[in-house]
């Protein structure tokens, strides 16, 4: 942004350095606009106030601290969720949580958002009382409830940067990593290879393993050259998501244990019927096909593009 100060008269660059500095904090605002819910109706006490305060820590943290040094606009700050489901309180302080993730981002010439992410983290063990300080420091472990938020937040943003330019998320999965390598000596549950193959540690390294670029690459196709066009070129844009489900084919054939490859149809599954449910049957028929092999799991709601 740039501005022209017209007058030399002390008043009125006076002035002028006053309305620079509200415009500038104006208009970088952070990047997140990330809604968190504290679901801890398991949790058997007559004490709410410390899950109410979990909510106003955890969004501020979130939404308040800036994650990159680029500018955004209050209305391109990413949109996401974070709904927490407290399953046990082993002791005052000490809790154990489910967490699902998402994010989503806009459709040029649309009023429609896409899931970006959709991801389920059953791992979160944390300490919190009330009104404490979320320190975090990018470069040596502070606490796993900081390392966690962080984590995600650098996630939610290499995902959103990378579905507007291809692999522009790389330097924030490398911050991710980062405090994947500074969190693994914590003996916490999520850090490490050996636990499960669906957790934090394994999710971001498949966002840098060069076996997987192309489902990075993919993110971009499918978004700016697929949902973005959509409205103005549909039958380009339609070809163009094939094309992205023949990729990810190829990708979980060579590597069939994917928690990227996952965590894509967990996010687009719903999307990817409507869009096709809507096509000639010729498609109709090669993206369910290139579905249920790619996600058999869903074969039943993959089923709903060839009955329309």
């Amino acid at each position: 942004m740039r501005f022209l100060i017209r007058s030399v008269n002390k008043s009125s660059v006076a002035a002028s350095i006053l309305l620079l500095i509200f415009c500038w904090i104006n208009a970088y605002p952070q990047e997140l606009n990330c809604k968190v819910v504290v679901n801890s109706e398991r949790i058997a006490t007559s004490d709410r106030q410390v899950f109410m305060d979990m909510e106003v820590a955890f969004s501020q943290f979130l939404n308040e601290r800036r994650w990159t040094n680029d500018a955004f606009q209050n209305e391109e700050r990413i949109k996401c969720n974070l709904n927490m489901t407290i399953d046990e309180m082993p002791s005052i302080g000490s809790f154990r949580a489910t967490v699902q993730i998402q994010s989503a981002r806009p459709i040029y010439n649309s009023n429609y958002e896409s899931i970006v992410l959709n991801f389920a983290d059953r791992d979160w063990t944390f300490d919190y009382v009330e009104s404490q300080p979320l320190d975090f420091n990018q470069n040596s472990y502070t606490s796993n409830l900081t390392s966690m938020l962080a984590y995600y937040a650098n996630i939610v943003i290499g995902l959103d940067y990378d579905s507007f330019g291809e692999l522009g998320g790389t330097k924030h999965f490398q911050l991710a990593n980062n405090i994947v390598t500074n969190a693994t000596s914590s003996n916490r549950p999520g850090w490490t290879s050996l636990e499960s193959i669906r957790n934090r540690f394994w999710l971001v390294e498949n966002l840098l393993n060069q076996r997987m670029v192309e489902m990075r690459k993919n993110l971009y196709t499918y978004h700016r050259l697929g949902l973005d066009i959509f409205q103005d070129k549909p039958d380009e844009a339609e070809q163009n998501i094939l094309n992205t489900l023949k990729s990810i084919q190829d990708v979980r054939r060579s590597n069939p244990q994917s928690i990227l490859v996952i965590a894509f149809l967990d996010a687009k599954t719903d999307e990817l019927v409507n869009i096709f449910s809507a096509s000639d049957n010729q498609n109709k028929r090669e993206a369910y096909n290139l579905l249920i092999e790619i996600d058999p799991s869903k074969r039943e709601k993959y089923a709903r593009i060839i009955s329309n």
